[in-house]
């Protein structure tokens, strides 16, 4: 009997460990499956390419590929951009666009002396009717402005308006195009660009953002019943001017929102401006980015090549494994979470992914240049667990293809595993 007490003891032992191991074993079979699916999908690819995936309940790396190479990120740069400004302003912060005066209240409300309509970086300013079918309403308006300042008292002017964009520089690109007016850029970059700053279908842009939005606020003050008697100008606001009204731009993290899930580069290269503008040395491309630069380096140890905040410059760079660190750091940023694209319902992913796991389960941010097709983010798995991924695929020639595997494979495949 003494003899049958080790050997019992070892088959207990056995038939206890027998669940854990299958269970190890069952989890090392959906990785390896999981890794040959997507090394199918990146042969498929083919150019210049590299991924990573990354289990971030676990901190497990499930599949990597060149994932340390540096790579076009093209409009996966949007990330930095926009995290940089939920961190540095906060999520709940605003930008302004304000009226100051110099001069003095008349009679019956008259103001003599000088308006200064001061932007303060908003991408949203610009009219009811503008904001209402670009934005869903969600903006700043010239209207509420004119109102404010009817409520202010002012029920005439008669002297100067005067539009002030020093915020920023007066470059309307960035340096992918000579920093002069990019289409691509869908807008003309101005610390106060109504309407965007551009005319009619986008294509043309406003030559004077500054004195294009003094006009705009003499019109809209006219309709707000309010008599002007002034002209037009650009200039800079005084320090002696006091503060009459003002108008907010939404939340930096609705911002934030209206840039990712669109994939919005106006937005992205006005709100990286607004960095410089605040936390660098001024209102440019070079200062802002400087801001996201330092940002990444001491919050998530990582150091891209950044030259803008869109990802429209060639000469970006950044590798799937520095955007996934930075995606792990995020990881519960909700404001963050919520403004990614989600596959087959919002943004960029709403045609991707449809029908399938991933749909509702993967939510990212896509990137395109002319032979670049980029595409990270994170995905809900079928063992609950969150993947971290990013996908870098350049210098192919299908980018519609390209787009395809990975967001209607590869993405899948995540959404799909097991673990």
């Amino acid at each position: 009997m003494r003899r049958l007490l080790p050997a019992l003891g070892a088959l207990i032992w056995l038939l206890a460990a027998a669940p854990a191991w299958a269970a190890t074993r069952s989890a090392h079979s959906a990785q390896s499956s999981l890794a040959a699916t997507l090394g199918q999908d990146m042969s498929q690819i083919g150019g210049s390419s590299g991924a990573l995936v990354v289990d971030l309940n676990t901190g497990q790396t499930l599949f990597s590929d060149q994932a340390g190479t540096g790579r076009l990120p093209a409009s996966t740069e949007k990330v930095y951009t926009t995290s940089s400004a939920l961190l540095r302003f906060g999520p709940n912060a605003t930008l302004t666009t304000s009226v100051l005066g110099t001069g003095w209240m008349g009679k019956q409300g008259i103001w003599h002396g000088t308006l200064y309509l001061r932007g303060g970086g908003d991408p949203t300013f610009g009219s009811a009717g503008f904001i209402g079918s670009h934005y869903g309403g969600a903006g700043a308006s010239i209207e509420s402005l004119a109102s404010n300042l009817r409520r202010h008292g002012i029920r005439g002017v008669v002297g100067r308006v005067v539009g002030d964009e020093s915020y920023f520089d007066s470059l309307r690109g960035t340096s992918e195009s000579g920093f002069q007016f990019d289409h691509y850029m869908e807008g003309a970059l101005s610390a106060l660009a109504f309407d965007r700053g551009v005319t009619g279908d986008g294509s043309t842009h406003v030559y004077h953002p500054a004195l294009y939005a003094a006009q705009r606020l003499v019109s809209a003050l006219q309709d707000a019943g309010v008599s002007v008697s002034a002209s037009s100008s650009a200039g800079q606001t005084p320090q002696n001017a006091q503060l009459l009204a003002s108008v907010n731009s939404p939340s930096i993290a609705r911002l934030v929102a209206m840039t990712n899930a669109p994939s919005d580069n106006f937005f992205a290269e006005t709100l990286l401006k607004g960095l410089g503008a605040r936390f660098g040395a001024g209102g440019n491309t070079a200062a802002g980015a400087g801001v996201v630069i330092t940002l990444l380096s001491r919050r998530f140890g990582i150091h891209p090549k950044l030259v803008d905040g869109s990802g429209l410059s060639y000469a970006d760079s950044t590798s799937p494994s520095q955007m996934v660190t930075a995606l792990r750091k995020l990881r519960f940023n909700h404001p963050f979470w919520n403004s990614l694209a989600v596959g087959g319902e919002s943004g960029t992913l709403a045609d991707e992914m449809r029908g399938t796991r991933a749909q509702g389960n993967c939510r990212g941010k896509t990137g395109t240049l002319s032979s670049v097709a980029n595409l990270i983010g994170y995905c809900r798995a079928q063992n609950g667990h969150t993947l971290a991924f990013a996908i870098y695929a350049n210098s192919v020639g299908d980018t519609t293809y390209v787009h395809s595997v990975e967001g209607n494979q590869m993405a899948v495949a995540l959404a799909d595993y097991t673990g």
